[in-house]
């Protein structure tokens, strides 16, 4: 057995021990949907501290601990504060809680994150829902011996953002009134904000927004045989495109501000879901 997936099954049983709630969707909370618990009837709540081996958020803004709980009445497990590379763990410590979330008994992720705004006609504001994603030197979390217990060794990634998934998140956006954009997401690695080049060529690729994370989790998720969906706050433009310099407090106020609708699509998606519930 390897070490990935050893420390993967420990994490599990060190859940379990603690409860023995089985989510069906999970949901990684970006920045905007750090209070997200309050639209979640909430049956337990697991620091990830208390479980051994977890690697631990370090990002301010980010709580750290798994929200066990209720949408409507589809069961879900939330991620307040997920883990970045940047933070200077392994690829695969990044990805051990979607892995995790998964062996727990999710079948869809729905994940979320604040972005920079590549797209020339976006807004610092608006919401993106990921049709596709590029990865620039974030590495492959499957790269090293494949765990075939999870998924095989080289997965297709034709369609890792379920269309069915994303026609769902369109129509409940429309049918709440929240203007939606489109577009290719990018990860990099951070934790320092993308030159003004850097950005130039992330729009010649063809991205729309850009950000630090998601796309690993995607992949990762995508392997297990997941159903994955995803929602960018696009919370400032990104460097070159306007003349202020970027901090995190600016990425963080912004979200903040977008975080009403973000949360309406995001708890109105999820009621939908159950449809792609087995």
């Amino acid at each position: 057995m390897s070490e990935v997936y050893e420390k993967l099954l420990n994490c599990l049983a060190c859940v379990r021990k603690k409860t023995d709630f089985v989510p069906k969707a999970a949901i990684v909370l970006g920045s905007g949907l750090g209070d997200y618990a309050e639209a979640v009837r909430v049956e337990y709540e697991l620091p990830y501290g208390e479980i051994e081996g977890f690697p631990v958020s370090t990002v301010p803004g980010h709580a750290g601990k798994f929200i066990f709980g209720f949408i409507d009445d589809i069961p879900v497990v939330c991620m307040k504060g997920r883990v970045h590379y940047y933070e200077g763990y392994p690829v695969s410590d990044v990805v051990l809680p979607t892995r995790l979330m998964k062996l727990m008994g999710a079948q869809i992720l729905f994940l979320t994150n604040a972005a920079g705004g590549v797209n020339t006609s976006f807004h610092a504001g608006d919401l993106m829902l990921i049709r596709d994603h590029i990865s620039v030197f974030a590495p492959n979390p499957l790269i090293g011996a494949n765990i075939d217990e999870l998924g095989v060794r080289f997965p297709d990634m034709s369609t890792i953002y379920d269309r069915k998934l994303q026609q769902l998140i369109r129509g409940t956006a429309r049918e709440n009134g929240i203007y939606l954009q489109e577009g290719v997401y990018a990860q990099l690695t951070g934790p320092s904000f993308e030159s003004p080049a850097e950005i130039r060529m992330m729009r010649t690729l063809g991205c729309d927004a850009v950000g630090m994370s998601t796309v690993v989790e995607a992949i990762a998720a995508n392997h297990m045989g997941m159903k994955v969906c995803g929602i960018s706050c696009i919370s400032n433009l990104a460097a070159g495109m306007t003349d202020n310099p970027l901090t995190h407090e600016e990425v963080q106020e912004a979200a903040d501000m977008a975080a009403p609708n973000f949360k309406k699509l995001v708890t109105e998606s999820v009621k939908g879901m159950k449809q792609f519930i087995v």
